[in-house]
């Protein structure tokens, strides 16, 4: 079984860095707590769909790219 959690955290801390963002700005735009973040760039926590589809909002892609291996 795929570990999408850890999919997901990877694809959203390169594309994170790609856009030259900070974690903290990350978190402002997407509207989530600095430590949610980064517990998902670890892949350690488990978003909601919600949250998925704000986090990708603010990275400017589609929420697709955050499941991409």
């Amino acid at each position: 079984m795929e570990d999408w959690k850890a999919i997901i955290g990877e694809n959203v801390k390169r594309l994170r860095k790609a856009r030259g963002l900070t974690q903290e700005q990350l978190a402002v735009d997407s509207g989530i707590d600095l430590t949610y973040a980064g517990g998902i760039e670890r892949g350690r926590r488990n978003p909601s769909l919600e949250v998925l589809m704000r986090i990708a909002a603010a990275l400017e892609t589609t929420p697709d790219e955050l499941f991409k291996r």
